[in-house]
């Protein structure tokens, strides 16, 4: 919808009905990025509809009430200025379970799901129990907040720099009902940390993207997401090393770190691994396209 199309929707002689909203704007979208335009115009629909995605398929020759169409008139204007979907509606899906986001935080997506895949390999095969886990760069508390539900006698803390991310992850922790099962911190790493306490699982997202790269970025992340959880300095590498370090003087014996990172830095990220004393390198995950997206280390010694 253009401007023009969308002021006069409401005197346009055929009816916008769902199918035809979906229809339009599916072509729309489609036109500034070809990444799931259906997906994209079905769940501002469902939003500004407040009903399920599925709903939309049995209420095709519906016609959306005045309210809410203007609602998703404006939604798809901000999106089609790269507005990212999450943002507009303020939450979205992972590990089937909703998170709300917002700009403090990075928008969950499905790469970061294999996290949770190995940790929960991991968790298993581990000899005891409560497990100590650690989520480093909790951001909205998605990774912390799917493990303790997975993990309910773990202990499990949430970690972040920005006390405004915390802030979102404790907002989610309560949606979820998880009482206190996820403790938050306000931390640089392991910094505000007891100097004797290990754990047996650490998990992160670090900041990854090296600033190098910036322009390459679609400008929806790079205008929109916090650049402090988007970029690791120069080669994307500065806090991966860190954490590498931190995490074979954290780990118990035997115990796993898994984090996520681009595929460009694959190999950097093996070399940061095989030169730090007391961590080895177990495996390389590949995320649904097939591109190494998690890489899994061990303490050992």
């Amino acid at each position: 919808m253009n401007d023009s199309k969308q002021e006069n929707l409401s005197s346009e002689e055929q009816p916008w009905t769902i199918q035809r909203l979906l229809d339009w704007t599916t072509e729309h979208f489609g036109k500034r990025d070809p990444d799931n335009p259906r997906l994209r115009a079905e769940v501002l629909l469902a939003e500004a509809l407040r009903c399920e995605r599925i709903e939309l398929y049995t209420r095709f020759d519906t016609i959306p009430p005045a309210d809410s169409l203007d609602t998703f008139r404006d939604w798809v204007k901000r999106h089609a200025r790269g507005e990212p979907v999450a943002y507009i509606v303020g939450s979205k899906e992972f590990y089937s379970l909703r998170f709300r986001v917002d700009p403090h935080v990075l928008i969950p997506r499905p790469e970061t799901e294999h996290v949770i895949i190995e940790a929960l390999e991991s968790a298993k095969a581990m000899p005891r129990s409560p497990l100590n886990i650690v989520d480093m760069g909790t951001g909205s508390g998605c990774i912390a907040i799917t493990l303790a539900k997975h993990l309910s006698q773990s202990s499990i803390w949430g970690v972040d720099v920005s006390p405004d991310a915390l802030g979102v992850a404790r907002d989610n922790a309560e949606t979820h009902a998880l009482g206190d099962a996820v403790q938050w911190m306000e931390s640089d790493l392991f910094e505000r940390f007891p100097d004797d306490l290990r754990f047996d699982l650490i998990v992160s997202n670090p900041p990854y993207i090296g600033t190098s790269e910036q322009g390459t970025v679609d400008t929806s992340v790079v205008d929109f997401e916090p650049h402090v959880a988007l970029f690791g300095g120069v080669e994307g590498m500065d806090i991966i090393q860190r954490l590498a370090v931190a995490a074979a003087d954290r780990l118990v014996e035997g115990g796993v770190l898994i984090f996520e990172m681009s595929p460009m830095i694959e190999s950097r990220c093996r070399a940061v691994l095989d030169k730090t004393p007391g961590l080895n390198c177990v495996k390389t995950v590949n995320d649904y396209a097939g591109l190494p997206r998690v890489m899994v280390a061990r303490r050992t010694g």
